[in-house]
């Protein structure tokens, strides 16, 4: 009965721990805010990026979070009407048109 037993437990201890090592499948859907960070679709800053609009100087940083003032022009993203975007201090920004926020800062 111990020949069976010990081995048994081990076999026990065994599966156990292997669900210790399972990993998670996360599906995003967007956009997905996550803590400080929106998550924006791929298909968002790839029109962004292949936009061409002049800069606008702005005073200040260019953060995730800033408000960007009424007197900078922000251009709609085609399909989305959720995201905006302008360039700032030569950055291109994805901007939530409905509050002027700053969301993305695209690199």
């Amino acid at each position: 009965m111990r020949k069976t037993l010990i081995p048994a437990a081990a076999v026990a201890l065994i599966a156990l721990t292997g669900s210790v090592y399972a990993q998670d499948t996360v599906i995003i859907q967007d956009p997905v805010t996550t803590q400080s960070t929106v998550v924006v679709p791929g298909e968002v800053r790839t029109y962004v990026l292949e936009q061409q609009v002049p800069s606008v100087a702005y005073e200040g940083d260019v953060l995730i979070g800033a408000v960007v003032p009424d007197t900078v022009e922000i251009h709609a993203v085609d399909g989305y009407g959720d995201y905006a975007y302008t360039v700032v201090n030569d950055q291109r920004v994805i901007i939530n048109p409905q509050t002027r926020t700053i969301v993305q800062v695209v690199e």
